[in-house]
């Protein structure tokens, strides 16, 4: 079977970007090198096609108890305009998926799920509409063959993003433009005859916004903000970037830092997981985890020898004289912002605290590394 190609597929051959399959989709992973398109970002703007994203929606008398039935944090702390992150669990405490949940109506939600994950999210969720879980008014509709996506991130976003979206009436969120979005709001913007959502939202870790539109007008708009936003510095960005940037960030990708034998409390996600809202998928375990502890960690680290990038999959060890393996890299790169290699991994607790040495198999011969606080990378803050 054909790869799977996204509505800006015919803009990124155009651009000159350099296609590889990522999850069963043909996408870029760079347009001119990964390292200038994470500086763009870090310094002044990049465009991310993220149109292989899925979007659920879930609507009805009886979506927020639904919701708060099936994920970890609480949709009752959302106000509408207003989103989340949250997960997906199992009855075992593993992870089904990690994704975003807007409140778009009282009774209106959006959810924003990886691509891979879209079958296993939408079966899961829908056993559970069957279960009887849901109310007969309730509606649970794979959007995602007819919504596409694009992510605008980097401190000079907010300077032009305006200038591509007709201002609105203040929604929900009291937004007229765009750049008065506060961090996790969004709204709907009239355009060209359709509407679309902006929401200040990312995984970059700089400000920016990420934009649901219909997927017949995803070319123009990308195009649109692709030309406004080239004085102020604007690039499109490939896949690269994106892997490079979010793990700076310490942010987890769903196959690497997650999967359905990790828990949120293993994964260091325990912000996102309110015990106290009642009971939802996967609690049980979650609240034996928080109380006796868990096996594994999620740590980041930070190469202290001079070697070659870790990579996922590669053995992490122990320090010292009587070094033994303790776990395994899921994420690593080069960071850009930094210019040491960099990565997350799990281990067990006792190797887990900031501070601690550790090494690294990098082909055949062991690195020292130290375990960092999340964040890896922080911008410095002028005065």
């Amino acid at each position: 079977m054909g790869l799977k190609r996204t509505p800006l597929f015919a803009a990124h051959q155009k651009l000159g970007g350099k296609l590889i399959e990522f999850g069963g989709w043909e996408m870029p992973v760079h347009y001119t090198s990964i390292l200038d398109e994470h500086q763009a970002v870090r310094a002044a703007a990049g465009i991310f096609d993220i149109c292989h994203m899925g979007e659920l929606s879930v609507s009805g008398p009886g979506a927020l108890e639904f919701l708060n039935q099936a994920l970890t944090n609480d949709l009752r702390k959302l106000a509408p305009g207003h989103g989340q992150y949250s997960l997906l669990c199992n009855e075992r405490g593993g992870v089904v998926d990690d994704l975003y949940a807007y409140r778009l109506g009282d009774d209106q939600f959006l959810l924003v799920i990886n691509a891979a994950r879209i079958e296993a999210d939408v079966g899961w969720l829908a056993q559970r509409f069957q279960a009887g879980l849901s109310h007969g008014d309730d509606r649970l509709d794979n959007a995602s063959d007819k919504t596409a996506a694009l992510a605008l991130q980097g401190p000079r976003a907010a300077q032009f993003v305006d200038a591509c979206f007709p201002s609105a009436p203040a929604g929900r969120s009291g937004a007229r433009r765009p750049s008065e979005l506060k961090k996790n709001q969004v709204a709907l913007f009239p355009l060209d005859g359709h509407t679309v959502w902006v929401a200040r939202t990312g995984y970059t870790g700089e400000d920016g916004f990420e934009v649901l539109a219909p997927s017949e007008m995803i070319e123009a708009l990308w195009n649109k903000i692709l030309e406004t936003g080239r004085p102020f510095g604007l690039k499109p960005c490939g896949l690269g970037s994106r892997d490079t940037l979010r793990t700076e960030m310490g942010y987890p990708l769903y196959g690497h830092e997650l999967d359905e034998n990790t828990t949120p409390i293993e994964a260091g996600l325990g912000f996102f997981v309110a015990l106290d809202k009642g009971d939802f998928a996967g609690r049980a375990v979650l609240v034996e985890q928080k109380e006796k502890g868990v096996i594994k960690k999620c740590v980041a680290f930070k190469m202290t020898d001079k070697s070659a990038p870790p990579r996922p999959h590669y053995s992490i060890w122990s320090a010292g004289a009587d070094a033994r393996p303790i776990g395994q890299v899921t994420s690593g790169t080069q960071s850009p912002s930094l210019g040491v290699g960099i990565g997350m991994g799990y281990v067990p607790p006792p190797f887990a605290t900031t501070g601690t040495s550790i090494e690294i198999e990098i082909r055949g011969k062991r690195f020292t590394a130290v375990v960092v606080p999340k964040p890896i990378y922080r911008k410095a803050v002028n005065g």
